[in-house]
């Protein structure tokens, strides 16, 4: 897995001229830093009697932080592989007509899935945004700082997920598909970038 990698390896693997991990791999990545971020702020609230109120709230946004980051680090393979099920399909032969169905239709069902995983990411990072907030708010003042850093990662998670949402759209014939992504992409994109505006506003150093 991806995931298991050491950062260096996983940098040198990115910097080669292999086509995998790309840019939806590494989307994946900053929605994992962003919620390892807020569990930090949270486990640094934990310990300090200041915030002994919100202990519980804090231990319930580790518990979440750890769920999403299983998810964005399995999506870093899942993005991965869905560009490599694309890659097979377009060496599938093309001899016959019917060899050219058979292509054309495992090319457009692997650019769909290609879509797919990154679109899961995006809407991932932007729930996760509710508990980066909950983080910047009502954590540690101290670590309100990595908050903010979180809430940034997050907003690049999910800009950089679309961007490879929308390269597969370009490529997909179905019309009413390609639409329907289109328009979540938009609501996504603006969604993201207003949270991440509203969550900065609170941060006070």
């Amino acid at each position: 897995m991806l995931a298991d990698m050491s950062i260096k390896e996983f940098l040198a693997r990115t910097a080669s001229n292999e086509p995998t991990p790309g840019g939806g791999s590494v989307a994946a990545l900053c929605g994992a830093i962003a919620c390892a971020l807020s569990s930090m702020v949270a486990a640094l609230t934990i310990g300090n009697n200041k915030y002994a109120e919100v202990r519980e709230e804090m231990k319930g946004l580790i518990a979440s932080a750890e769920g999403f980051i299983d998810f964005f680090t399995g999506q870093m393979d899942a993005d991965a592989h869905a560009f490599e099920s694309v890659m097979e399909a377009y060496r599938m032969p093309k001899g016959s007509d019917e060899e050219k169905r058979f292509r054309s239709d495992a090319i457009q069902q692997g650019l769909k899935g290609a879509a797919e995983v990154p679109i899961s990411v995006a809407q991932k990072a932007l729930d996760a945004m509710d508990m980066i907030e909950k983080a910047v708010e009502k954590g540690n003042s101290q670590a309100v700082t990595d908050g903010a850093v979180a809430a940034m990662m997050a907003r690049t998670a999910v800009l950089s997920a679309l961007y490879n949402v929308e390269i597969n759209l370009a490529f997909i014939r179905d019309d009413a598909y390609r639409q329907k992504m289109q328009s979540r992409v938009r609501e996504l994109k603006e969604k993201t970038v207003a949270r991440e505006k509203h969550i900065l506003e609170k941060v006070r150093i």
